[in-house]
């Protein structure tokens, strides 16, 4: 008899690290339009870690208002497909893939299925299962907050917290898209900040970011520990101020509602949205060499707690990766 169980990274409760649990469970099963894929890597990421611990309970309308519905987190990941749906048509077995899913999720498991409409993609040659599991989370957090903010060549823009997974990928998205791009992050990073093709360095463990005399068309916190009223001096007319985060008390919520109505300098607060446009626009900016992911460093699977410490210790820089097979 056929063996149809995994290994898995298991939350069967919201809360903190240690909720995180290996155990073994069914492997999935494909559908007629799904594929099923064999998890080479993944990332603890942010995202994962939002949604363990419900910290910000409106997250569970999404994932379970009292439980966990998805047990198995891990939005990104890469891997190869073992077995195709009777419809799927424009992947085979055999394809080296990565993807984004944080709607089911289960790339914290040995497997996981997928749907090939979704935020799936083949790999680009020559990349590992690592670069390709950290391309996509950061980056279309970022890109989601650029395209919002519509970023034309030439403008000023800041990023701060410019050395984790989101930030370091908005850098290079940024120049991308022709910006002029000062890049605030710590003493340890700065070559690296640079090396992204940042046009100005803040060390913010020297200097207060908030006394530069430049000005700014768009400021984006990529960690969510700044302010709008902290940003908002640095900013031109018509500015405007993103954060990843919701802000003391939810206030970026409100501003985002009442600022374009009622002042000049505005903050937007975009919903993060992936689909496969997305994940293929990354594909071929990395291939281009114009996007490459910073791995910080990497874990086992039994390893997740202490990965997850990590994660929400706000040491990292760039992206962790949870190796599944080596």
């Amino acid at each position: 008899m056929v063996d149809r169980k995994m290994r898995a990274v298991v939350y069967e409760n919201y809360g903190p690290p240690e909720v995180a649990k290996l155990m073994e469970v069914p492997k999935p099963e494909p559908n007629d339009n799904q594929l099923l894929i064999q998890v080479y890597s993944s990332t603890v990421n942010r995202t994962d870690a939002g949604f363990r611990s419900a910290n910000y309970f409106i997250s569970r309308f999404w994932t379970g208002l009292f439980r966990p519905k998805n047990q198995v987190l891990g939005s990104e990941f890469s891997g190869v497909i073992e077995e195709i749906g009777n419809n799927v048509k424009t992947f085979k077995k055999g394809d080296r893939v990565f993807g984004f899913n944080d709607a089911i999720s289960g790339g914290h498991g040995e497997y996981l299925t997928i749907a090939e409409t979704d935020a799936v993609a083949t790999i680009p040659e020559h990349f590992s299962f690592d670069v390709a599991a950290a391309l996509t989370e950061g980056s279309h957090y970022a890109l989601m907050a650029i395209r919002a903010a519509k970023v034309k060549p030439e403008q000023k823009v800041l990023v701060y917290g410019a050395t984790g997974a989101i930030g370091s990928a908005a850098v290079q998205l940024l120049k991308h898209f022709g910006a002029n791009v000062t890049a605030v992050g710590n003493t340890k990073n700065l070559e690296l900040l640079k090396s992204l093709g940042a046009d100005v360095v803040i060390d913010y463990q020297r200097e207060d970011f908030t006394q530069t005399d430049s000005r700014f068309h768009f400021i984006f916190d990529a960690v969510g520990k700044s302010s709008f009223k902290q940003c908002k001096p640095l900013l031109i007319k018509k500015g405007i101020y993103i954060s990843t985060e919701l802000g003391k008390n939810g206030e970026n919520v409100f501003l985002a509602l009442t600022t374009p109505i009622f002042q000049s300098k505005k903050v937007l607060f975009p919903i993060p949205k992936m689909n496969k446009h997305i994940v293929l626009f990354l594909k071929e900016l990395a291939e281009k060499g114009k996007l490459k992911p910073v791995i910080d460093r990497h874990y086992q699977l039994n390893q997740i707690v202490e990965a997850y410490h990590y994660v929400e210790s706000g040491q990292k820089t760039g992206n962790v990766i949870l190796k599944i097979i080596d």
